[in-house]
């Protein structure tokens, strides 16, 4: 007998870097097939396409795209909205096909009449404005390293029975620039989303899981941030009117090794458009 879904009301993932070795997706299925969400948003980066290589696009990156393929075919509300490394997708920006749809922001009306402001946050980075090149050099090599990282995991865990590692993570908290640009991030979100009367900001972008109240002279707002799926592994839930913050723990890994998944055929960016246009035309509008 399968275990039953948690019902959520709203779900924020984001920078799950689907055609990137770093991404995590068999751990993100998992927690997808764990919930049975009314609003799912996706708050940017879930494709990457900066680095998109036809010749690498595993069996587990596809089964997270029919997961929420399948969520849509029965009326699951889906936001997907662009990030930087999916900025291609900005110029269908408002497009709909049946309950997705494609948006650079969004304005959730939430219980008790409060709003929350929820958009990607690459807007904020001074290295995209003006240096896109050098981020995407630094995505390569933040790549790179997550490939290092998975291999010294390994001899940490198989060889000297340890736990694991995050080298990313080690040196963003331990430069002062990262933690400075991280607080700089937060502060200016919170500040515009108070100036236009949110209850909360929400975004992505900085693979910095947080939730905090950050209050300024003209008033105070919840900041929320969805994280990653590449160290973090993890999402925003909203539900009966309470944000909590999902993060994968070691016993939601055991479950998924012990678990069984269901086989999906195999199928290229083309039969993949042409699936969603078939299972969606009777809802397009």
């Amino acid at each position: 007998m399968s275990k039953q879904k948690r019902q959520v009301d709203i779900i924020v993932i984001s920078d799950v870097h689907l055609g990137t070795y770093g991404c995590r997706a068999k751990e993100l299925l998992h927690y997808l097939k764990s919930i049975k969400p009314k609003i799912v948003v996706l708050n940017g980066d879930i494709i990457d396409i900066w680095q998109f290589n036809k010749s690498y696009w595993p069996k587990s990156h596809m089964k997270v795209i029919k997961h929420i393929m399948n969520w849509l075919s029965k009326g699951v509300k889906v936001y997907y909205i662009t990030g930087n490394h999916d900025e291609m997708l900005r110029k269908f920006e408002g497009f709909k096909m049946g309950s997705f749809q494609i948006l650079n922001k969004l304005i959730l009306e939430l219980d008790n009449q409060e709003k929350a402001w929820i958009f990607h946050g690459d807007v904020f980075d001074v290295t995209m404005q003006h240096s896109k090149w050098l981020a995407k050099l630094g995505a390569i090599g933040y790549d790179s390293l997550i490939i290092i990282n998975s291999l010294a995991n390994w001899i940490s865990e198989t060889v000297f029975k340890k736990g694991k590692l995050s080298f990313s993570k080690k040196i963003k908290n331990s430069v002062k620039g990262a933690i400075k640009f991280i607080n700089g991030f937060e502060e200016t979100a919170a500040d515009i989303g108070i100036s236009m009367n949110y209850q909360y900001v929400v975004c992505g972008h900085i693979h910095h899981p947080e939730m905090r109240k950050i209050e300024q002279n003209h008033g105070s707002i919840m900041y929320l941030n969805s994280g990653d799926w590449i160290e973090n592994l993890t999402a925003l839930e909203y539900h009966k009117g309470q944000w909590d913050l999902f993060r994968f723990s070691e016993s939601e890994r055991m479950a998924m090794l012990h678990g069984t998944e269901e086989e999906v055929e195999e199928m290229d960016i083309k039969q993949l458009f042409s699936q969603m246009v078939s299972d969606f035309s009777l809802k397009t509008s």
